[in-house]
């Protein structure tokens, strides 16, 4: 097998038990997994971390979210476009939810990680900007803001326990979008009228 191939096999055998066990996986699970010696992810990778510190990359790559936001398209109303982001944000991001913590664990001592970690949430931020722009004369806010904080709404809804004491419901796909666009007020019931008879 070529340097590059097992490479990318090392790195597909790495990322469900990253999603499992967080970076506790062991190198014996991965070599066990990617069905190779234990011996053969050095010859790949100089130690464990390196090994980690790819798949996360991999995990965390914005291509395939940025294509499939792209594909959403504007020609549905501004509601549908933001339940469509949600449901694909939230569902990736829960995919990879724990693995949440790992890149601020590496990224402390490894400069070119961090800046392509935050290089993939601009790429992802710019994809939802781009589905929001169309409305822009709608909005209190830019689309950049409105993006952003659609962001950190799904982001918390997903890592709620990292955020609050409990207190923090569990939020559906409408709720947030509900949230976003028409805030917190409960709207009131239309007001039945009275036919008067004469």
């Amino acid at each position: 097998m070529a340097p590059e191939d097992r490479r990318a096999a090392l790195i597909a055998a790495t990322l469900p038990l990253m999603r499992e066990h967080g970076t506790a996986v062991s190198t014996r699970q991965i070599a066990q997994a990617a069905g190779v010696a234990e011996g053969t992810i050095f010859g790949v990778f100089p130690d464990k971390n390196s090994l980690l510190r790819a798949a996360l990359m991999s995990a965390f790559d914005p291509t395939a979210t940025v294509e499939a936001l792209a594909a959403i398209g504007t020609e549905l109303e501004l509601r549908d476009r933001l339940r469509a982001v949600v449901k694909l944000v939230r569902g990736r991001m829960i995919a990879n939810a724990k693995l949440f913590a790992a890149p601020r664990e590496f990224a402390a001592d490894d400069r070119e990680f961090a800046e392509r970690m935050m290089e993939a949430q601009r790429r992802v931020q710019g994809a939802i900007v781009d589905l929001v722009d169309p409305d822009r004369d709608r909005l209190r806010r830019s689309p950049q803001a409105a993006a952003h904080l659609l962001l950190m709404v799904i982001m918390v809804s997903v890592h709620r326990g990292l955020f609050d004491d409990g207190g923090f419901e569990d939020m559906e796909d409408d709720e947030i979008v509900s949230v976003l666009l028409d805030g917190l007020l409960v709207r009131p019931s239309p007001t039945p009228t009275t036919e008067s008879h004469t």
